[in-house]
């Protein structure tokens, strides 16, 4: 006779053979069994703390020597002076052209002019937008450092634009080409916007033509990208019916692919132009003018209100190009409505659109002849002394002294002690080949065994360069904010899943924090919480949270309405339908949502070294202000492949748990 809960040989032996059953343990099975195998290996032979350097490569000698000979020769050789010496020339001139125009139009020219250019792409209400927009940029009297933004985004992103479709056109019609240029693309992607600027410094100084190209380097991969994927997804029914027509390949591109691709490629320029704003405000730490000189400046002296009065028109700038160039539905040059017919009425709609533009041209040039050029001092708004005001206000009573709770002060300083530095020195401390291990084990889990290495290599090659300690820092910021980004993120996105009234309101905060630059997020968090650590965890959660809470509220808000109803049909509470419904469904957003966080947390992380933040930020910054390439580049390479490695153990693999 048994005994109640006595254990049958039976059921022992069945509960291993059900936990093996279970995929993920049989997917993370031969990782256990290569672990066991090597880590005492390892151990053996390197130890088991930090990265061990005999497994280190110094690139510190072959980069100094190569720093050294670009600037022992940038003035005498043949390649200096008859090729970048040209390329410098060209941008600097193009550049300066497109201000000079700027400035003869006026200030009532060029915002008669972007209201014209709005209104035919994208409506009324784009229109409006862009008047209010730039009267305001005039208003907060930064009208020149306007339209010196201005004048670099549009050589910057027409260079951009024409770089990324060249290599989008290689990579879409090219099996080959786009193999060969897929890593690449990733690297330029996910290295730091700061490690742009060493080389290009290094090549061309300090100005403005380094700054354009740190800004093509930065914008071009996305309109490569999205040229490419608009290519390769033409519909192939469509190519056989062409080629079955007898069309050429160059008349096929034309005729069908490009046609076809008309989406992507305009969502590549939007892209292309909101991140070459954002570069053109961090290449004014390079020399270039405008408003985000204006930012930079504000940053060394700690000038909330300067740095507001800059921010202002770089958010109201993004705004009016992104509802521009996204709100196309249609070519500029088209009025012929969707289902029109040719002949005489397509002849009829051209004329009419010909005579619309002649008009809006003649306007525009009417009022640049006739309104002074400048903006009337007049007519300027001063909110620098207000915020300034506003924020003194709000340090003395929030720095120190809240009863109870403490200060920002305080909350800074517990958040370090509490937080990061236990977590720094956790991450510091696991075995190398542990570290390893922990990421392939993440990496297998939501994806493929080329997922598994990519994410391996990419944490060994940080060891590799000798950079282990410094990631490890970098690392224990990141996850901290990306932690807190998250869990506000997502509360907010249920309560605007929720309601639409809260989404409503909501949503030009979020367009607002969306295209703050990074620098302006960097002011006030030192003014609050001082210099470390602290404040760049605080700005990265707040640059982060915009697109946390739209992509994670999307995806709570298309879970399928039928599977609300059987939920509520069978008695399940707001809070059930929450975890056991909506949280499931929308499983594929909440983790695009998470990979979207580490990206944007990483990025706001380096920067801000700027302001005490350590790590591997701190090398490329001072790689920048020392000239050092070994230093810099070594450092933004490392961050690379930090974000490359966090890239693939939070974004699943399609199709990862159908392979074998």
């Amino acid at each position: 006779m048994s005994t109640t809960g006595t254990t049958t040989p039976r059921s022992a032996a069945v509960a291993p053979m059900a936990l093996l059953r279970h995929r993920t343990v049989r997917r993370l099975l031969p990782l256990a069994v290569a672990g066991a195998v090597l880590a005492p290996l390892a151990h053996v032979l390197w130890g088991s703390g930090g990265w061990p350097g005999a497994l280190s490569v110094s690139l510190d000698e072959p980069l100094r020597s190569a720093g050294d000979w670009i600037v022992d020769n940038r003035d005498s050789h043949w390649l200096f002076l008859y090729f970048f010496g040209w390329i410098s020339a060209g941008l600097i001139a193009a550049v300066h052209a497109v201000y000079v125009v700027l400035l003869a139009l006026g200030w009532a020219g060029v915002t008669a002019g972007a209201a014209l250019v709005a209104w035919r792409a994208a409506g009324v209400r784009a229109a409006v937008t862009a008047l209010a927009s730039f009267a305001a940029c005039g208003l907060l009297d930064m009208w020149v450092p306007t339209m010196r933004t201005l004048a670099l985004m549009v050589v910057a992103v027409a260079a951009s634009v024409l770089v990324g479709a060249l290599l989008g056109l290689a990579a879409g019609l090219s099996e080959r080409a786009f193999r060969v240029l897929r890593p690449v693309l990733d690297t330029m992607q996910a290295l730091p916007a700061f490690a742009y600027l060493l080389p290009v410094v290094l090549v061309f100084g300090i100005g403005v033509a380094p700054a354009v190209l740190a800004t093509v380097v930065y914008a071009a991969p996305p309109m490569a990208r999205l040229t490419a994927l608009g290519l390769r997804s033409t519909d192939p029914g469509v190519l056989e019916a062409v080629d079955s027509l007898g069309a050429t390949p160059r008349q096929r591109l034309l005729t069908a692919r490009l046609p076809m691709a008309r989406k992507q490629l305009l969502l590549g320029v939007n892209q292309a132009i909101m991140m070459a704003l954002s570069m053109a405000v961090i290449a004014s730490v390079i020399g270039a003018d405008g408003l985000g000189d204006r930012v930079y400046q504000a940053l060394s002296t700690v000038d909330v209100g300067a740095a507001l009065a800059a921010g202002i028109p770089i958010v109201l700038l993004a705004i009016v190009l992104d509802r521009t160039t996204s709100g196309r539905s249609r070519p500029l040059w088209a009025v012929v409505p969707q289902g029109g017919t040719g002949g005489h009425s397509g002849t009829t709609a051209r004329t009419r659109t010909a005579t619309t533009w002649a008009l809006g041209l003649a306007a525009v040039a009417a009022l640049a002849l006739t309104v002074p050029t400048t903006w009337p001092k007049s007519w300027t708004l001063q909110i620098a002394r207000p915020v300034n005001q506003a924020k003194d206000w709000l340090v003395d009573h929030l720095y120190t002294g809240i009863p109870g709770i403490g200060g920002t002060a305080d909350w800074a300083a517990h958040y370090t002690g509490w937080i990061l530095d236990p977590l720094r020195d956790t991450l510091q401390g696991i075995p190398w080949w542990g570290a390893l291990l922990l990421v392939a084990a993440l990496a297998r889990a939501i994806g493929t065994w080329r997922t598994t290495a990519t994410a391996t290599a990419a944490l060994a090659a940080i060891g590799v360069m000798g950079r282990w300690d410094g990631a490890m820092d970098t690392l224990s910021q990141v996850l901290a904010a990306v932690a807190a980004t998250l869990v506000l993120g997502f509360a907010v996105a249920v309560a605007t899943a929720r309601s639409p009234r809260t989404e409503r309101l909501l949503r030009p905060v979020l367009d607002v924090f969306q295209t703050m630059p990074q620098f302006v997020y960097l002011i006030p968090v030192v003014a609050l919480f001082g210099v470390g650590r602290a404040p760049a965890a605080a700005a990265a959660v707040v640059y982060a949270l915009p697109a946390v809470v739209r992509i994670a509220g999307e995806g709570l808000r298309q879970v399928s309405p039928a599977a609300m109803e059987s939920s509520r049909s069978l008695g399940a509470t707001g809070r059930q339908q929450l975890f056991q419904v909506q949280f499931p469904l929308a499983r594929p957003a909440l983790l695009l949502a998470v990979n979207q966080a580490v990206v944007l947390v990483l990025s706001v992380v380096i920067i801000g070294a700027l302001v005490g933040g350590g790590g591997l930020g701190y090398d490329v910054v001072f790689g920048l202000a020392r000239g050092d390439l070994a230093v810099g580049l070594v450092a933004g390479a490392s961050i690379a492949c930090l974000g490359l490695m966090l890239d693939r153990v939070t974004q699943p693999t399609k199709g990862a748990h159908d392979a074998r």
